[in-house]
């Protein structure tokens, strides 16, 4: 009677039903292969040919499926499984609609199909199943209404009897958690011994532990790949070993990673090895706050003389004139080097690695040109001098076996000197030369009768970068990183490299008018206000001050979809405000113009502050202004136009807009000039 009653609860708070739109009927086949290949075995059961589970100690069995989820339900969770479950337990595994479909197909494959309840809520069931909610202390776990869970607290923990209660076996009055005896014994074991705080490292330790990192990842002496899960690790690069199908380990990861890199790993979706086909799950900020920080506190390799850049950042060239004479000879010296070296006249690497977003004509390993932006300049001279203590088994050569250079030919044998050569190589981005041996020219991006869009790297919007060309020849680019339209330009679209890693690279072809990268909307209330700019790392300062800014200032992006023109809308949220962004080129009088229309969505009204451009500008009229690129004219906001934090004499042009409760929109209309 209890639990009807909570059910008849339950399902009067239930809102209409969300179906995934246009979900492809299920490949129960290609379900099967991403159960099995993309990680889902790491913590479920594999499936034998029958789909009967083969469990193991440990295993989440999904048998109760059938009888708990409907389809389309099945389909939803799966596509955001941290939104019914934030803490992370269930990751989201960044499944398409397809995917999840195909998955959902073959874990319901064959079962009948789960009964539906015609029973309608009554309003005694439900008011007495609100009131058993309480009084069974449900809100110790769960909220409702975007409430905070409601503690009744128990006896303290040095009062519990050990033997009675949720540990005794099985429970008679208290919640029945289905604990295992080795589970009852270990909680039994910390009830009885002094209640101290975990050290740092055991902090990570029962982080790992909680949300099964450690079935995929070695970390020290525990953790990794389980032998009767290992032929379920596989890769599109299978020559290159162990070390393209099994994740790495975590092993001084705080040592290895810069923090703003590891923080996109874990927050961000970055991907870095696209030919392994486990994925990395995505376990959500509640899950992970303060991991990172913990790794960076307990992971240490020791003083080092770590290999010196000529410059700080891939996208902060060297000052020639900053240089004494010998520091350019020195430069230009390890440089050629470093290009022999990578080539195929000296150590060959890109025999084995992709360069730049060229593939490699052999296998087709990382890309060495990530290495300055993921990689510790420390951690990077040990492995390079050691790969295997830090890889057992990998197939990379030792080319400075007990610190001696093989290639003693190449800047006089000196080890130390190589190694910063190909450091400083690595941070020249995408200015850096090709080393000899390898042959894939960029490709001319053409648009025809259509809109295209483009991901990937560029110089005009960071790392994760969309440009969008359309038919008459306006184009722009889009910091997906930051949330900000960064450049316009008109003509001929990009050059791209199609076989660069994840999604690429481009290029803008033409004249560009560059905007700012930084965040573009932030929720304030003081006009006057300093605009947050987007961290710089300089020589004197190389690591990232501020790793999570664009988080830290209430940007999330959210994705994309086209329209029937295959026109695309971007959508990202600020704070608790979507924002739809659609442009669109209007041609008047034989002059082009590109219309932004942001929409936006609030549930309470609230004041937004869009940044639209910073540098040289000038007022037309109240509503149009005009900068030495292009003429911007504005609706629906106050536009304040201020001075700018970023360079003397410049301005910067900050939109006020009010939000109301609902949806709203305005307007920027771009003009390029000649």
């Amino acid at each position: 009677a209890i639990s009807a009653s909570i059910t008849q609860y339950l399902m009067s708070l239930q809102g209409p039903v969300a179906h995934p739109e246009k979900a492809p009927a299920p490949d129960v086949d290609a379900g099967r292969e991403l159960y099995h290949g993309s990680g889902c075995i790491a913590c479920h059961s594999p499936r034998d040919a029958a789909g009967k589970e083969i469990s193991s100690a440990g295993d989440v069995s999904l048998a109760h499926l059938p009888g708990k989820y409907r389809d389309h339900a099945l389909v939803e969770f799966l596509l955001d499984p941290l939104k019914a479950r934030p803490s992370g337990r269930m990751p989201d595994m960044n499944l398409s609609t397809e995917e999840a479909s195909s998955l959902t197909g073959y874990l319901l494959a064959g079962a009948p199909v789960a009964a539906t309840s015609n029973q309608r809520p009554t309003a005694e069931g439900v008011a007495a199943g609100k009131v058993a909610f309480k009084t069974h202390n449900c809100t110790a776990c769960h909220a409702l209404d975007d409430a905070s869970p409601e503690v009744r607290s128990g006896p303290p923990l040095d009062k519990l009897d050990p033997l009675r209660g949720c540990l005794s076996n099985p429970p008679k009055s208290a919640p029945n958690f289905h604990l295992s005896e080795p589970q009852i014994k270990s909680i039994r074991a910390a009830l009885a011994g002094p209640a101290e705080p975990p050290s740092a490292a055991d902090q990570i330790k029962m982080r790992l532990t909680q949300l099964n990192c450690i079935a995929c990842h070695v970390r020290d002496d525990y953790g990794g790949v389980a032998a009767d899960r290992d032929v379920f690790f596989h890769s599109t690069e299978a020559a290159l070993g162990n070390e393209a199908r099994i994740p790495p380990p975590l092993t001084v990861i705080g040592a290895k990673l810069r923090p703003e890199w590891l923080n996109q790993v874990l927050y961000d979706r970055q991907r870095i090895r696209p030919y392994m086909e486990t994925r990395m799950p995505q376990f959500g900020e509640a899950a992970l706050k303060g991991l990172p920080a913990l790794f960076a506190e307990v992971d240490h390799l020791g003083p080092i003389a770590a290999p010196k850049s000529s410059k700080p950042s891939p996208d902060e060239p060297a000052d020639p004139d900053e240089l004494s004479t010998k520091d350019r000879d020195l430069i230009n010296k390890m440089r050629s080097g470093a290009q022999q070296l990578l080539g195929d006249t000296g150590l060959n690497c890109i025999s084995c690695h992709n360069f730049n977003g060229t593939e490699s004509q052999g296998m087709k390993g990382m890309d060495l040109m990530t290495s300055y932006q993921r990689l510790q300049p420390g951690w990077f001279e040990r492995y390079m001098k050691n790969p295997a203590a830090f890889r057992p088994g990998i197939i990379m050569p030792n080319y400075w076996p007990d610190g001696k250079a093989v290639q003693t030919a190449i800047l006089d044998g000196d080890t130390d000197l190589q190694i910063r050569a190909l450091w400083d190589t690595f941070s020249l981005g995408r200015s850096a030369k090709d080393p000899s041996g390898l042959r894939s020219p960029d490709t001319k991006l053409v648009v025809t009768d259509k809109p295209i869009l483009r991901r990937g790297r560029s110089r005009v919007a960071g790392f994760r970068g969309i440009a969008v060309g359309f038919p008459g020849g306006l184009n722009y680019a889009f910091n997906a990183q930051n949330g900000a339209l960064t450049a316009l330009w008109q003509g001929e679209f990009v050059n791209v490299n199609w076989k660069s890693q994840g999604a690429g690279d481009f290029n803008p072809i033409g004249k560009v008018v560059a905007l700012p990268q930084d965040v573009a909307f932030l929720q304030q209330n003081d006009d006057k206000a300093s605009w947050p700019l987007a961290p710089v790392t300089s020589k004197e300062h190389p690591v990232n001050p501020d790793p999570l800014y664009p988080k830290n200032h209430g940007y999330a992006f959210l994705g994309y979809a086209f329209d029937d023109a295959a026109v695309p809308t971007l959508t990202y949220r600020c704070g608790d405000i979507t924002i739809q962004d659609k442009s669109m080129p209007l041609t008047t009088a034989g002059t082009k113009t590109l219309r932004r229309t942001l929409s936006f969505s609030s549930k309470a009204p609230a004041t937004l502050h869009f940044r639209a451009f910073s540098g040289k500008i000038e007022s037309e009229s109240p509503m149009v202004f005009k900068t030495p690129g292009f003429r911007m004219s504005l609706t629906g906001g106050r536009p304040l136009l201020r001075p700018a934090t970023s360079g003397e004499g410049e301005s910067e042009l900050v939109m006020e807009i009010s939000i109301p409760n609902g949806t709203s929109s305005c307007t920027v209309e771009y003009t390029l000039l000649p």
